[in-house]
């Protein structure tokens, strides 16, 4: 299904929803978030390996009351100010956390896309996360006796991936960095995929995957719809901005200005990258 990004949004995206905005390095969903932002969704359990500046907008926001993740940051960016301070004073609301490794977030999305209850893993060994995380255990193997780690499975209400392309049929073609991108698509009930340009026939690519029409519950055209990640074969990672954001987010007055100005204050994601140009020049 063909749909505006709005409605895909309105549609799909519902207050108290469990949503994964996936995509590893890149291809993060910038323009998703902000939709769900401007649509003031509430009560979201957001799903994501590594949150990065998006989670921290929403986060900030105020539309997550959960967050289920692993390491909460972004190398070239460090600690983000807004889920640190919904962590530490509750603002704009206090924030569960779920916090996993990145291994553990993969066999859960596994777990997920298999349809499974939980997911095994050799992992956590001499960490702190099991004395604070209730939702990893210890499973024995039933045929070697060895002892592994146990996380539930992850089935999102909501998977929500940037890609390069879609066909005509729906079908979409992701390469790169994958990284959880197939295993969130499987385990969610609904997917919904933007992409850089809608072409008739998928050309091959290095590194690539494909989700079928079949699993895919809306496709929506948006250019740029990663940026300020990036797009491999698209365009590059906007790094002086995401530097610029650690600036931006450390006070909340700062934040607030910023996000009423670029985010609320626009109509779309090519508003906002209009404007994000616009003070460049």
């Amino acid at each position: 299904m063909l749909l505006p990004l709005a409605d895909a949004i309105e549609r799909f995206v519902t207050d108290g929803a469990s949503v994964a905005l996936e995509g590893f390095t890149h291809l993060i969903p910038f323009a998703a978030g902000h939709e769900i932002i401007r649509q003031r969704r509430r009560e979201l359990h957001l799903i994501r390996m590594t949150p990065d500046i998006i989670y921290d907008q929403m986060i900030g926001m105020g539309c997550a009351r959960k967050l289920t993740f692993s390491w909460g940051g972004n190398p070239g960016v460090g600690s983000l100010h807004r889920l640190r301070d919904a962590v530490e004073h509750q603002w704009p609301r206090p924030l569960e956390l779920d916090e996993h490794s990145h291994a553990g977030m993969a066999a859960a999305f596994c777990a997920g896309a298999a349809r499974l209850p939980f997911g095994a893993l050799r992992g956590y060994l001499g960490t702190d996360l099991p004395a604070h995380n209730p939702n990893i255990r210890r499973v024995a193997c039933p045929f070697t006796g060895e002892m592994l780690a146990a996380v539930p499975a992850l089935n999102p209400d909501v998977t929500i991936l940037h890609a390069q392309r879609a066909d005509r049929a729906g079908n979409v073609a992701i390469h790169g960095i994958v990284g959880a991108a197939r295993e969130a698509a499987l385990a969610a009930k609904t997917l919904i995929v933007t992409v850089e340009e809608i072409v008739d026939t998928l050309p091959p690519a290095m590194n690539a995957i494909m989700l079928p029409h079949w699993v895919v519950s809306a496709v929506v055209e948006c250019r740029g719809g990663a940026y300020p990640s990036y797009a491999q074969g698209c365009y590059a990672r906007d790094n002086a901005f995401y530097r610029q954001w650690d600036s931006l987010a450390r006070e909340r007055t700062d934040f607030l200005a910023w996000m009423d100005e670029h985010v609320l204050g626009n109509t779309d994601h090519h508003a906002f990258l209009t404007g994000l140009q616009q003070d460049v020049a």
